[in-house]
């Protein structure tokens, strides 16, 4: 895989860290392992490379070059962030509980399928259960009571041919270090060398292991993965070219449509979609609250209920602006986009409510509610276009932005900046006219204060 990912000219270094960590918070099995790449500057990559560009190439180079092996794109914080909400290293895990290890494997198999089959799925792996080689020594009491061998004297055979067994000790300094007895490295290369060794007998003799066991060499679990004490295999997938929450949601609809769960089972979903759910859950109480507080504030400035309706009518307005933004752009809706959102809105009221007041005011020295609407958006047309510049004007880098934490700043910098276009022209062609309407069909609004 180095080699391989060396070729790219992008790459300057590639670094492998591979088996168990010493760490204990870092879920790392000792089949795999962590292949860190590092690349040059985007300046010096080739003329229109993008980043996901890029991870495509290498995926199927990989794919092509590289056999038997099942891998995910992903970045060091993310990655840890990922191992720390649900413990594994993809955009979304599915975890299927239940006791059989087959047939947690099976489903799982069938889980990974549907996810595969799924629009925007890449990098689909199930977690390695089976496959592991594994010398079994099943005794045969019969023989070892027929030549008077105990089953310690076995044990201790095996234990000195394949792992060494401690002898003594040497104390150096401080340090005590075991002298342990070895087996030569030919005579327990192969199961057929092991089943030669040799156990001595009350009698003297000594007897072919062979004789006294049955030695296979089979294949068994990798790995036994348990959480909350129960046992599960993970399917993790990563998403490309889709908003991870319908990705989601496409996911549990597919597998709950075409994947028969057995009694005793179950599906758990994790990853990092987790966090934007989460984020989404406070959003849903935060926003409404925020909006009643709004509405309240502008009561109180306005007087009225239906100027206050009237500011809150840029709101859509805005929002329209800041999806066709993000459509353009081909960006999803995420947390930063919502959290840009919630921004926009934000100075959208504030326009709105510049304007209307300015309207009111211009409404309490006579003028009629036509002649206030054209005066008071004439007035406020410098500072209204100030406010929406300065705004815009500021996130245009943020929007364009490659470097670090570029994948969470564009989302919102690009919800503000289409927000702002659409909100600033509705606010000053649209809300003037919506004013005149309603005060033309005798609305509740409050009534122009009479002259001294």
């Amino acid at each position: 895989m180095e080699r391989v990912l060396r070729e790219f000219p992008e790459v300057t270094t590639v670094v492998s860290r591979v088996g168990r960590p010493d760490i204990g918070s870092d879920p790392m099995g000792i089949s795999q392992a962590d292949v860190f790449v590092m690349l040059k500057s985007r300046s010096a990559w080739r003329p229109g490379l993008t980043k996901t560009a890029l991870v495509t190439e290498m995926e199927a180079r990989l794919k092509a070059r590289v056999a038997g092996l099942a891998f995910g794109f992903t970045q060091p914080v993310a990655m840890r962030l990922n191992e720390l909400i649900s413990g594994v290293r993809a955009d979304l895990a599915v975890k299927v509980f239940g006791e059989d290890p087959d047939e947690n494997r099976r489903v799982a198999e069938q889980v990974a399928a549907v996810v595969n089959a799924v629009p925007g799925a890449s990098q689909v792996q199930v977690e390695a259960t089976e496959g592991q080689g594994y010398l079994n020594v099943r005794m045969n009491r019969d023989a070892m009571a027929r030549f008077g061998i105990p089953m310690r004297e076995v044990q201790e055979a095996l234990e000195t041919a394949v792992g060494g067994r401690p002898v003594s000790q040497i104390v150096e300094g401080s340090y005590a270090v075991d002298v342990s007895v070895q087996y030569p490295t030919e005579l327990k290369a192969s199961p057929e060398a092991i089943a030669a060794i040799t156990i001595p007998t009350p009698s003297g003799a000594r007897i072919a292991l062979s004789q006294l066991s049955d030695i296979r060499l089979e294949t068994g679990p990798v790995q036994v993965s348990r959480e909350r004490a129960q046992r599960l295999v993970v399917v993790q997938a990563n998403v490309e070219g889709r908003d991870l929450g319908g990705f989601v949601a496409d996911v549990r609809q597919a597998i709950d449509a075409r994947v028969r769960i057995p009694p005793g089972m179950f599906l758990v979903y994790g990853g990092q979609f987790e966090n934007q759910e989460r984020a989404m859950a406070k959003l849903k109480v935060v926003v409404p609250v925020a909006i009643c507080l709004i509405g309240v504030l502008l009561y109180a400035s306005l007087r009225s209920w239906v100027l206050a309706g009237l500011v809150f009518a840029n709101l859509p307005f805005a929002a329209a602006g800041g999806i066709v933004a993000l459509w353009l752009r081909g960006l999803h809706l995420s947390v930063s986009a919502s959290i840009g959102f919630i921004a926009l809105f934000g100075v959208a009221v504030l326009n709105g409510l510049v304007l209307l007041t300015t309207v009111q005011r211009r409404r309490d020295e006579g003028l009629d509610a036509a002649a206030a609407a054209e005066t008071g958006s004439r007035e406020r047309l410098r500072p209204v276009l100030m406010t929406a510049l300065v705004a815009s004007i500021g996130f245009i880098p943020v929007a364009l932005s490659h470097g670090t934490g570029a994948e969470v700043q564009r989302p919102l910098a690009t919800v503000v900046i289409g927000g702002l276009v659409t909100s600033t022209l509705l606010t000053l062609l649209v809300l003037p006219a919506l004013y005149v309407r309603l005060a033309s069909s005798g609305s509740r609004m409050p009534q122009p204060e009479p002259r001294s």
